[in-house]
């Protein structure tokens, strides 16, 4: 859901504001007024708006809702399993309310069996393109530049993301050390030469605005192992690493 159907279609737009939710049951589309709510949920009417996972116990008969406040759409999780909202983020039935943002914000509720359901939200801007773009050149994913080496280096470390694993982890760099000596023997692959190349190139991407956290703040105490995921994950999602760099792991010596 880019965009509402109706914008494709050439209809009057709706006004800035408007709450687009759907899932595969259905949806609804709702114009802005202060202290109006939408539910969504495995319930059935009037109960619930829209309905979502409707098949599955794990889903809540009241999962979530969307009120309009402070001009706009805030979503709270009122069912008993996580939301998961883009990047990552979780929400429990704990978390404070959070505001959309115009356009468009996917929401997977869990459900059993490593299921997930799907609820599509779409906030109408102000300032949205309204004709369709579909003859424009497709815009490319901002890839990051790296040397040779740190693509080396990176791809090592960085193997199971780019085999596209589930829930994949950096090697250790006394791992990449040991497969880069036995790949590129002769030259200085030390475990803290390794380390300082990549907090190198940690530093460089965040200065450049990166979009997953690379430098760790020491002000929030929080842990900074997650950093070389962080890196690695933002890399391949940016089709800077690519599955065919694997070919680098190939023995020189044949």
């Amino acid at each position: 859901m880019s965009a509402p159907d109706s914008l494709a279609r050439g209809v009057a737009p709706a006004p800035p504001g408007t709450l687009h939710a759907r899932t595969v049951h259905g949806g609804v589309e709702v114009r802005p007024r202060a202290g109006l709510t939408v539910r969504f949920g495995r319930g059935e009417e009037p109960d619930v708006d829209v309905c979502v996972g409707e098949d599955d116990l794990w889903v809540s008969r009241k999962h979530g809702e969307l009120t309009f406040r402070e001009r706009r759409w805030w979503l709270r999780n009122t069912g008993r399993q996580l939301l998961r909202l883009p990047k990552g983020r979780l929400m429990h039935a704990t978390t404070e309310a959070v505001p959309l943002a115009e356009g468009y914000t996917p929401v997977f509720v869990r459900g059993s069996s490593y299921r997930e359901h799907l609820v599509e939200l779409y906030v109408s801007g102000h300032d949205e393109e309204r004709s369709p773009r579909r003859r424009a050149e497709t815009l490319p994913p901002k890839r990051w530049s790296l040397d040779d080496e740190e693509r080396l280096l990176l791809v090592v470390l960085g193997q199971r993301y780019l085999l596209y694993e589930e829930g994949p982890r950096p090697l250790s760099y006394r791992q990449a050390a040991e497969q880069l000596a036995y790949l590129r023997p002769g030259a200085d692959w030390r475990e803290r030469r390794i380390e300082n190349r990549i907090e190198a190139v940690r530093k460089r991407l965040h200065a450049g605005g990166f979009p997953y956290p690379l430098t760790h703040d020491r002000r929030a105490g929080g842990p900074s192992d997650n950093l070389l995921h962080n890196l690695l994950r933002g890399l391949v999602d940016s089709t800077t690493l690519v599955p065919p760099d694997l070919d680098l792991l190939e023995d020189d010596g044949g």
